[in-house]
């Protein structure tokens, strides 16, 4: 379930999720966050990298950015994913395309997916779970490898 944001105040432009990773389906993403076209079509393509990473054998995607803010009209989406248990065979090599600040990503899938390796570099979960304009905690949301389940981008 995806908790109701909070409102870190002070220099924070929109409210966020309470700190920590907060478990949900792709159906649960779309029914809370894909509520204008706008978001939709943003929505879409993070479906589509879940997908993507899915079918290579990834079990963890970690959903991030001011996808998952109280934000009006988020630019794009960040996310990041585990490489344990990865066919790199079976990976879609924009995936790994990092030239011109994942532009080939952005394109492909309107948001930017980060190789993590855990637990063995967790660092970028930590990043992604700190609001950039305070550096106060904030959360962000883990799409378990069945949870695909339902979604309707």
């Amino acid at each position: 379930m995806i908790p109701d944001f909070v409102d870190l105040g002070g220099s924070a432009p929109w409210p966020v999720l309470p700190p920590g990773v907060h478990d949900a389906t792709l159906a649960e993403v779309s029914a809370r966050f894909a509520t204008t076209p706008h978001r939709v079509w943003l929505f879409g393509g993070f479906v589509r990298a879940t997908e993507a990473l899915l079918g290579a054998g990834c079990t963890s995607i970690f959903l991030d950015g001011s996808f998952i803010t109280a934000k009006p009209h988020p630019g794009d989406f960040d996310g990041c994913w585990d490489v344990v248990g990865v066919d790199p065979q079976k990976l879609d090599p924009v995936l790994l395309d990092v030239a011109n600040k994942r532009a080939a990503q952005k394109a492909k899938y309107f948001g930017e997916m980060f190789a993590i390796q855990l637990p063995l570099n967790p660092g970028l979960l930590g990043f992604f779970q700190t609001e950039k304009f305070t550096d106060q905690p904030k959360g962000i949301i883990r799409i378990a490898p069945d949870a695909q389940k339902g979604a309707t981008p």
